[in-house]
């Protein structure tokens, strides 16, 4: 699996990022991403709307074509899949974003919990759990989803 995550990311990113030592972020962006497919995969229903909002935030994210978007979404299910927790998820995170990115992330998994408009308790659960291990503060953690309900006109 790893080598295919790693393959993925020299092919479609690795060229459009002027970073020397790339490994570390591409860890972090592959763990950002499963994590979003974490907080879809949370209530147990992934709507065609959390889908695609999932789409859009890896387009937004990493500047892909959808096809890319689609294949690194496919990688991140997968690693998603085999997760015991998310730590896993969030030390790589951790190692390599800043904190304003942190709470960058923090906002596009509310994006996605509320595709479907609806937000469940199990998602809500999921996104404090990984705002308390990225470090988000609390504060951060309110003004990402209050950004993210005045966007969806809530």
């Amino acid at each position: 699996m790893l080598k295919a995550i790693r393959n993925f990311f020299e092919q479609h990113i690795a060229d459009r990022t002027d970073k020397g030592d790339r490994t570390p972020e591409q860890r972090a962006s592959l763990a950002a991403a499963a994590l979003l497919v974490e907080v879809v995969r949370s209530d147990d229903h992934i709507a065609e709307r959390e889908r695609a909002a999932m789409l859009e935030s890896v387009r937004r994210k990493f500047g892909l074509d959808p096809a890319e978007s689609e294949q690194l979404l496919a990688l991140a299910e997968s690693e998603a899949h085999d997760a015991h927790d998310l730590y896993q998820f969030t030390a790589q995170i951790n190692a390599a974003f800043p904190a304003k990115r942190k709470a960058r992330l923090i906002e596009e998994l509310w994006r996605v919990a509320y595709a479907d408009e609806m937000l469940h308790r199990y998602e809500e659960h999921l996104i404090r759990r990984v705002a308390d291990l990225l470090h988000v503060p609390h504060s951060s953690f309110i003004a990402a989803k209050l950004r993210v309900q005045a966007a969806l006109g809530r």
